[in-house]
């Protein structure tokens, strides 16, 4: 009778196996050593920080600056103005400190929102550093 393909092995039948020998045959190793696999805890590294900054300009009201940072960063009308004298006085102002992918889509926010008012407002950000 001619063989028709390949057989397939056999799994080894327990009753047969070696008692001295471990049932599973990758569990194999010296006796008196036994192996250990740990897994390595992930290092997370913390993403890199951004400032976002509004830079003064001559032409954008100062009530414009106020209502940008209460709309696009959630600041109350204090802390708007607090933010807004900084950029009128100091030439730029820190508006919040973000991961890449927010402060960039803040700044995008800021800058379409003054055009879209036809003001020139200028956003920009930095590393935090």
């Amino acid at each position: 009778m001619a063989r028709r393909g390949p057989v397939a092995a056999r799994p080894p039948d327990p009753e047969r196996m070696d008692p001295d020998q471990p049932k599973d045959p990758d569990a194999r190793h010296e006796p008196g050593h036994s192996l250990v696999v740990e897994e390595a805890a992930p290092r997370l590294k913390r993403p890199p920080l951004f400032q976002v900054l509004l830079i003064n300009d001559d032409y954008t009201p100062m009530e414009f600056v106020v209502d940008v940072l209460e709309r696009v960063f959630a600041m109350d009308r204090v802390k708007a103005t607090r933010v807004m004298l900084e950029v009128h006085t100091k030439g730029r102002g820190v508006c919040g400190v973000f991961t890449f992918e927010i402060a960039e889509t803040k700044v995008a926010q800021v800058t379409a929102y003054s055009r879209q008012h036809q003001h020139p407002l200028l956003c920009t950000m930095e590393e935090a550093g």
